[in-house]
């Protein structure tokens, strides 16, 4: 299936092309799609009881439900699928010291994308700033720009960053991430009017089709000792902006909450891994009735924990 056909997948699009994966209907043959059809793809990252991926399950395996009603899955894939990332970096004061680690972190990142993945680096401080113009499969430039055109520090308008990022992702197909980092809560720093909230941004995500990964670092040895970081005199109680979690929880993705500067590199590599090894799945909708569905995703596999976005708009366009 190529990503022009994939496009006509109404509410999320999986494009296949040139990744070897293969989306197959519940009999096991390969889906066909015309103009007509409507298809709920579900990206879903399922882990065992101790946190590991489980690469291995089947169609049987899992079960829907649309609304609380049970929907028989008519597509499943297990093999790796592209990715299309905006990897947005914090730029803030408070993360001034550590501004090397985190670059060289997202390198490992950059690192694991395959051929068939796609990625622009942002960075958002004084203002919002996404390079290069146009995603790119491009390692080198995209570690270059890790390392020559992010920012100097500023202030961490963090829900605007996210907004601009979902708009990058607008006319890309197949899976849409966006892969956040930062230490601190919201605070654009303009004051204007007419800043994101979550609430905005959340919306925006679940309706465009978005999957949202974070990354927060809480800096507790810095709080222990009484020190605060740059920009503005960070309180000593503020750590990473609880909405992440949520944005990341309703859209499917993942949050990783750390402590410690060393475990930068290995989180950014298993965001990769696991961006690799989701499933999707997929169903046709009873109804196109242009509201906001809820959907509910279990494993029938004890202790198996999954993560899948929380609803879709069931728009017939």
């Amino acid at each position: 299936m190529g990503a022009k056909t994939a496009r006509l997948l109404a509410l999320a699009v999986i494009a296949t092309a040139g990744c070897g994966a293969v989306l197959r209907a519940a009999g096991g043959q390969q889906a066909t799609f015309t103009t007509g059809n409507r298809t709920v793809a579900v990206f879903a990252t399922v882990t065992g009881a101790d946190g590991h991926l489980l690469t291995d399950l089947q169609l049987t395996d899992f079960q829907i439900d649309d609304n609380g009603r049970r929907q028989a899955l008519t597509l499943f894939a297990n093999d790796i699928q592209p990715i299309t990332v905006v990897m947005l970096l914090d730029r803030s004061g408070s993360m001034r010291s550590n501004f090397g680690l985190v670059e060289r972190a997202a390198e490992e990142f950059v690192g694991a994308m395959l051929p068939t993945d796609k990625a622009r680096i942002g960075s958002f401080s004084n203002r919002i700033q996404i390079d290069p113009r146009d995603f790119t499969p491009d390692r080198d430039e995209l570690v270059h720009i890790l390392k020559n055109e992010l920012q100097d520090e500023g202030p961490t308008p963090l829900w605007n960053a996210i907004n601009v990022g979902i708009t990058a992702l607008l006319r890309q197909d197949g899976r849409r991430v966006i892969l956040v980092f930062t230490d601190g809560l919201d605070s654009p720093g303009n004051g204007r009017q007419g800043n994101n909230s979550l609430r905005d941004v959340m919306r925006r995500a679940e309706a465009e089709d978005v999957m949202v990964y974070a990354i927060g670092f809480s800096n507790t040895s810095d709080r222990r000792g009484g020190r605060r970081g740059g920009g503005g005199g960070r309180r000593e109680d503020e750590g990473p902006d609880p909405g992440l979690a949520r944005i990341a929880a309703s859209t499917g993705g993942g949050y990783f909450e750390l402590t410690d500067t060393r475990d930068l590199a290995s989180t950014f590599r298993r965001v990769a891994d696991e961006l690799h090894q989701q499933y999707a799945l997929g169903f046709a909708p009873e109804s196109l009735d242009g509201k906001q569905h809820s959907l509910n995703v279990r494993v029938a596999k004890e202790g198996a924990t999954v993560r899948a976005r929380k609803s879709y708009i069931a728009s017939k366009e």
